[in-house]
């Protein structure tokens, strides 16, 4: 029995043994571990926290109370150090040797300005780690240490000091950029070497490089730079000293910098091809989001009594009103630029509103505007596909253009040039393309002369603008039949935006020049660039009355550098190019014009996760 309780006793006296010994064994490991570095970090970051428990202690200036008219100075011995430290590096080498005391004292001189009043008002300053005695405590007011904290004594900085303090502030990349150019002279060096040398200058080389990745990371500032990229700069540059010596065939080390600066400029250009591939993508594939909201919309429309999913009748003919026109697939972009068209109005109650759509989005566009009637202006939806006014084989023709992108082989995207077939009792319009947000009232354009021209647009010839294209961009003009009939110096235009004069349209019968041109152009060869912009420029060709540039600002679909000046004063603008605003690689600060006009509140947006 007593044999039994001794074992029990050594097992329980072995466990608790363990139990003390096996921390003391992993911190010893894990010490042992820290590189040289990483140690020196570590006793900087102690020696960071008992500098800055020191704070709190105060050096005190002997001053004479009843000389001195302004407040006593106190000074910190951080900032007294940073202040010797910052004026003893300007000092000569016989300065530098001098006496600590000495030392402080002639610094202090220096930062009182020199004149010989002030040094004999202010008296020597007591060394660091002298502590306030008394007598300068009984001296001290409660006043005076209270002022003493909140304003600290800085001596006035020159205009040379000024300006190297400015560009210490600025987040540059000079220490970046040489990291990483020692981190490729280091790889060219490897790439050098044989495959099986394991040479201790070759492992040491491997070693420092793999240091200055893991320190660089993905940083692109300076400022980001850990403590220990110094170092492991310096030790870098040894290492690629050493190497140099022993690799020293030049031609051999620039003919692999040069096949590495090839080969990188070949990756780089298939990045970008594969870039603009993916950005065209998601340019034409529909967010989860919206076809959520369409198909919501679908179900619910078809859910309803045949009488209830038509909006109420209205004059949608009348000539004396505003009438304006949308040609789109889109439920949320409609929504926009209905909503934001009204809102803009001071005469809403004049304002007839068509949007054209298509069988497959009809359903849902109606249903959106059942569930949000627009108040006193008028909507009207249109199915193209229900309207005789496009020919038989209109859906074949446009497939000829042998493009991929479903928006431009869309029946919509051409449908504008039958717009007299399509409102055959109007005489005036306004077209609008789904992208694009009404910021102030237009309706002055009613009013307007056109001087006999069928469409007014804003103009886009002018070079250096955001806006700029020329007609030789997008037609070839080495085509005979191109260059006798259209100047390629033509000045050009946006569509976006436009006004149509219905009346001369159908005098001068264009919807037959277009069809004309579409033949020549798409069908029997290829002279321009597919897309409805090329062909409008041709069938409107001397037929366009100039507007202003704030009735239609272009370039927010797109990185066009487009002043925000100019977009504030706009009365409309255009999000013309392949970054949306509903898509997620629209431009970020140019959503929130489109995001204002877009109801997030309302619950199918919610159900569908759709928010800003």
């Amino acid at each position: 029995m007593n044999q039994v309780r001794r074992w029990q006793r050594i097992l329980i006296l072995s466990l608790l043994l363990l139990s003390v010994l096996a921390p003391i064994v992993f911190v010893f490991n894990r010490f042992k571990s820290i590189t040289s570095i990483d140690r020196g970090e570590f006793i900087e970051e102690l020696s960071d926290i008992r500098y800055k428990t020191n704070d709190l202690r105060f050096t005190a200036i002997e001053q004479d109370v009843e000389d001195l008219k302004e407040p006593k100075r106190i000074l910190q011995d951080q900032e007294f150090n940073s202040l010797v430290s910052s004026n003893s590096s300007d000092k000569s080498n016989d300065t530098m040797q001098s006496n600590e005391g000495g030392d402080k004292t002639t610094l202090l001189s220096e930062i009182a300005g020199g004149n010989d009043h002030k040094i004999k008002e202010e008296q020597a300053v007591v060394p660091q780690q002298t502590t306030v005695s008394s007598d300068a405590k009984e001296k001290l007011s409660a006043r005076d240490i209270q002022l003493s904290h909140e304003k600290e004594f800085k001596r006035p900085l020159a205009k040379s000091e000024k300006n190297t303090k400015v560009q210490l502030e600025r987040a540059t990349d000079e220490r970046v950029k040489e990291i990483r150019d020692k981190i490729i002279q280091a790889r060219a060096y490897l790439n050098l070497a044989l495959p099986g040398n394991n040479s201790q200058i070759v492992k040491e080389l491997r070693v420092r490089t793999k240091e200055l990745e893991r320190a660089v990371g993905d940083v692109t500032k300076d400022k980001y730079l850990p403590k220990s990229s110094v170092n492991r700069l310096k030790a870098m540059e040894v290492a690629l000293y050493k190497v140099s010596r022993v690799f020293h065939n030049c031609p051999a080390l620039a003919n692999k910098l040069h096949a590495m600066t090839y080969k990188t400029e070949e990756q780089a250009r298939a990045q970008k091809k594969q870039a603009a591939y993916l950005m065209q993508l998601a340019a034409r594939t529909t967010p989860k989001g919206l076809h959520c909201l369409s198909m919501r919309l679908t179900t619910e429309y078809f859910t309803l009594d045949h009488e209830k999913r038509q909006l109420f009748p209205q004059d949608y003919d009348n000539p004396d009103l505003y009438h304006y026109v949308v040609f789109s697939d889109n439920v949320l972009a409609c929504a926009v630029v209905v909503n934001s068209t009204i809102s803009s109005s001071k005469e809403q109650g004049k304002i007839v509103f068509h949007v054209v759509t298509d069988s497959l989005n009809y359903p849902a566009i109606s249903m959106w505007f059942l569930l949000n009637p627009s108040g006193r202006a008028s909507i009207q939806i249109l199915n193209i596909d229900e309207m005789n006014v496009l020919p038989l084989d209109h859906a074949q023709l446009l497939m000829k253009q042998n493009s991929s992108d479903p928006r431009i082989i869309s029946s919509l995207n051409h449908a504008r040039f039958y717009l007299p077939d399509i409102f055959p009792g109007l005489n005036k319009i306004i077209l609008f393309d789904h992208d694009v947000v009404v910021q102030r009232d237009i309706s002055s354009l009613w009013s307007l002369d056109m001087k006999g021209k069928v469409v007014g647009a804003v103009e886009t010839c002018l070079e250096g603008e955001p806006s700029f294209c020329s007609m030789d961009t997008f037609i070839n003009f080495s085509d005979p039949w191109i260059s006798q009939k259209f100047d390629p110096k033509a000045c050009t235009w946006a569509f976006g935006m436009n006004l149509f004069d219905l009346k001369e349209w159908r005098r001068q019968d264009l919807t037959s020049v277009y069809l004309k041109y579409f033949d020549q152009g798409v069908i029997k060869r290829r002279l321009w660039k597919s897309g409805s912009l090329p062909i409008g420029w041709l069938t409107f060709f001397g037929q366009t009355f100039p507007l202003e540039k704030r009735w239609n600002v272009v370039g927010l679909g797109h990185q066009s550098g487009v002043k925000a000046n100019d977009i504030e004063q706009a009365a409309v603008i255009h999000y013309d190019g392949i970054m949306k605003p509903w898509l997620d690689i629209g431009i970020d600060k140019y959503k929130r014009y489109w995001n204002k006009h877009v109801p997030y509140h309302h619950p199918y947006l919610q159900r569908c996760n759709i928010h800003d």
